[in-house]
């Protein structure tokens, strides 16, 4: 399996390999050269913990029920026909 590496030095790690290391985006890697001069990449301490996705701190926190034709009054600037 190959890669090509970019002018900034970076490189795509193919899918099969994030999938059989279990590597998310965002999450931190090592890389390492053994005995033999190959490339190892491992999982980074602390890889544990999964970066939140932006909108998780903000997912369930409304605590305003709205009816789909007031929020859709509200986003129209159709503030007077509001029931």
């Amino acid at each position: 399996m190959s890669t090509t590496l970019t002018i900034k030095g970076q490189v795509t790690i193919p899918k099969q390999i994030r999938d059989a290391l279990g590597l998310h985006p965002g999450m931190p890697v090592d890389f390492a050269v053994n005995q033999d001069g190959e490339v190892v990449i491992h999982k980074a301490e602390g890889s544990a913990k999964r970066k939140p996705d932006r909108f998780e701190a903000a997912r369930g926190k409304a605590d305003v029920k709205w009816r789909t034709q007031d929020l859709m009054a509200l986003l129209r600037d159709d503030v007077g026909n509001v029931a």
